[in-house]
């Protein structure tokens, strides 16, 4: 029986076989050292908003081949994106996807460029994929509205918390702001600062609040107990 496209291309194990229009093997493998020391320069010249990841599209189902400066909280090893598959699908799929609404697991928003690698046979082998975190953005909008603001002339003062997850995201994302960095990137003592600020603020007592908050920042809920003492 004639194998089907898939499996001529890629085999029982989901790789790509060689032979089949590929390039050498050590050419790739070159490839992918150059485009690792890429992903790791851009990774660390855009810290700490900025994740990279290299992705072998010759093995779809462990194509995640490194990653830097991890944001997603992926693995090496995890599987293609549906855009991967596209490529593998496709040759002629568009190389470069810049600037595209995208969203981490834990809802941050994110703004994602894909770079489409070729070999020498115009087979896509690799992507090269820059995912940012626009929440430090967001952040310095905020702090940037309210350097901005001017206070009414009416001495009296209240404060009116929402009361929902949004409310505590975005005061993380203005303390972490005011401190040039990212919710992720806080230290110990800047989360147990921020954690008796939202105390102060009643942001503790909204509904599921320490989820919210060990989502936010990236670690336990236990860590943001601990931190809250």
């Amino acid at each position: 029986m004639q194998k089907s496209l898939n499996e001529r291309r890629f085999g029982s194990a989901g790789r790509f076989i060689a032979g089949e229009g590929m390039a050498n093997h050590n050419e790739i493998d070159a490839i992918f050292s150059q485009l690792d020391q890429i992903a790791e320069g851009l990774a660390e010249t855009f810290a700490p908003f900025c994740e990279v990841v290299l992705h072998d599209l010759r093995d779809p189902k462990h194509a995640i081949h490194s990653i830097h400066n991890n944001l997603s909280d992926r693995n090496v090893g995890d599987p293609a994106t549906e855009l991967g598959l596209a490529r593998i699908a496709d040759p002629d799929y568009p190389q470069v996807i810049a600037n595209y609404a995208n969203q981490f697991a834990d809802g941050r928003q994110a703004k994602s460029t894909s770079i489409g690698i070729k070999d020498a046979n115009g087979r896509y082998v690799a992507a090269l994929c820059l995912n940012i975190d626009l929440s430090i953005f967001q952040g310095l909008q905020s702090v940037l509205q309210a350097f901005g603001s001017v206070d009414g002339a009416s001495p009296n003062r209240e404060s009116l918390v929402p009361a929902g997850p949004n409310a505590i995201r975005s005061k993380i994302d203005e303390f972490a702001a005011r401190l040039s960095t990212t919710p992720r990137a806080l230290k110990a003592e800047d989360r147990r600062v921020l954690l008796r600020e939202l105390r102060d603020s009643g942001h503790l007592n909204i509904r599921r609040s320490m989820d919210v908050i060990a989502a936010h920042i990236g670690v336990s809920r236990a860590t943001v107990y601990t931190d809250a003492k």
